[in-house]
């Protein structure tokens, strides 16, 4: 994606209380397992039989790919609404109910805190509380996370 292209969320467009909803990431259990295979590479994520006999109860995604579903949403999110310039992390990552193939994953972000950087002024952090809700709302995943956004002209 060439740089001309890209669109960028000004940081004085985001008010704390401010919340948005979008993504529909269907889990398939190809890609459960492959992704365990790589990264997660235990029994409740790779194997169906042996995961009926877990505290799971059955094939379940890995915690680290339900991050990175997430990420495919928040990205697709961005391709539509506009972009940050990164993130210096998260504040906190939980990891509430098992997600099954099948679930239909969705993200809800909460704005809440606004800060506007000291030492760079051309930028402001936005933290938001991210919750991940499988198709029946329940939330399965939650994080806190920090996004880097332009302030004034760095915004254009």
């Amino acid at each position: 994606m060439a740089k001309d292209t890209l669109k960028f969320i000004p940081f004085e467009s985001f008010e704390i209380g401010q919340v948005q909803t979008f993504g529909a990431y269907e889990v398939t259990k190809e890609e459960v397992i492959e992704f365990a295979s790589k990264y997660d590479a235990q029994f409740f994520h790779l194997d169906e039989e042996a995961a009926k006999h877990s505290l799971f109860g059955g094939l379940c995604a890995s915690g680290w790919h339900t991050c990175a579903m997430t990420m495919a949403m928040m990205v697709e999110n961005m391709d539509k609404t506009g972009r940050s310039l990164g993130s210096p992390g998260l504040d906190s990552l939980r990891w509430l109910k098992p997600v099954y193939p099948g679930d239909v994953l969705s993200v809800r972000m909460e704005v809440i805190s606004l800060h506007p950087s000291k030492s760079r002024p051309e930028i402001g952090i936005v933290k938001n509380t991210v919750t991940v809700l499988n198709q029946d709302g329940v939330p399965v995943m939650e994080f806190t996370s920090n996004g880097i956004f332009p302030r004034g002209k760095g915004a254009d």
